[in-house]
């Protein structure tokens, strides 16, 4: 479970774990990122009318998903206790919804960055080592050219990323799980990017794949360009994969059916030995 820190807290604080590709708060403001030589980070920010001071440790990069063994998580106080800065410049690779990062002594990264999952502005904070997760994604038709379509995978150093159970209507259950939230621009759900949908990646594969169609009264959110963003494994940073939109398929267009003919082939490649997308 997430736990939000607008709650308000007892006099006798204690240590308690928080969720995966961690969620700190929401809608914060005024971000301040610093690190100890202790491998203990302290966040300071505004939210929820009062400044927040909150040190985080314990956790770096992600585990492969285990059912068996808990996925790494941080450790968080929020007795503000003041830490000697000891990060420097952070030297590390480029990163979406970025608004503080610095490399520590160690060599490792951290980084707070800020996605609009559903609504508010949740903060997020990372410390990693390794190379982040792998987003790949691609884009064709699906239903013999009826519908727009897309399909991908996520990996971690070369493994799928997935969690083992979900509700019935696909929100995750676990902290191993990830979901793909999609975003369209200028579509029928209308001018700039908006969210059309989120799904999990599938068990055992990391594979996911969407058709774009009419849901719940709403249109097909198929657009000119789509954007993929995934809450990283583990402690890892958020990632993101851009794909451009797709015109109407049309069979009398020669080369629309070599992209379909060279995606259905790349789909049954990547997907291979996953149950839930095989349909063209």
């Amino acid at each position: 479970m997430r736990r939000f820190f607008f709650v308000a807290i007892a006099a006798a604080v204690v240590a308690s774990p928080a969720s995966a590709s961690q969620l700190i708060d929401r809608n914060a403001t005024g971000v301040r990122l610093e690190v100890g030589r202790d491998r203990k980070a302290l966040l300071t920010y505004r939210a929820h009318g009062r400044i927040w001071r909150v040190r985080a440790w314990g956790a770096t990069n992600a585990r492969h998903p285990n059912p068996r063994i808990p996925q790494v998580q941080f450790r968080i106080r929020r007795d503000g206790k003041p830490i000697a800065n000891a990060c420097r410049r952070y030297s590390g690779p480029p990163l979406p919804w970025l608004v503080k990062a610095c490399t520590a002594p160690d060599g490792s990264h951290w980084a707070v960055q800020r996605f609009n999952r559903n609504g508010p502005w949740a903060l997020h904070l990372s410390h990693w080592s390794t190379p982040l997760a792998k987003l790949e994604a691609w884009a064709d038709w699906s239903w013999n050219g009826r519908f727009h379509h897309l399909f991908g995978r996520l990996t971690y150093l070369g493994q799928p990323v997935h969690g083992f159970r979900t509700t019935r209507t696909g929100a995750r259950l676990d902290k191993y799980g990830r979901l793909v939230y999609l975003d369209t621009l200028h579509s029928a759900l209308g001018g700039g990017w908006r969210r059309d949908n989120s799904f999990v990646t599938h068990k055992p594969t990391g594979v996911f794949c969407y058709t774009f169609r009419a849901r719940y009264g709403r249109p097909s959110g198929h657009g000119r360009r789509y954007r993929l963003t995934i809450e990283g494994p583990g402690v890892t940073p958020d990632v993101v994969r851009y794909l451009d939109g797709l015109p109407n398929y049309n069979p009398r267009n020669p080369d629309l059916v070599r992209h379909e003919q060279a995606m259905n082939a790349l789909q049954d490649e990547v997907t291979a030995g996953d149950r839930l997308c095989r349909k063209h």
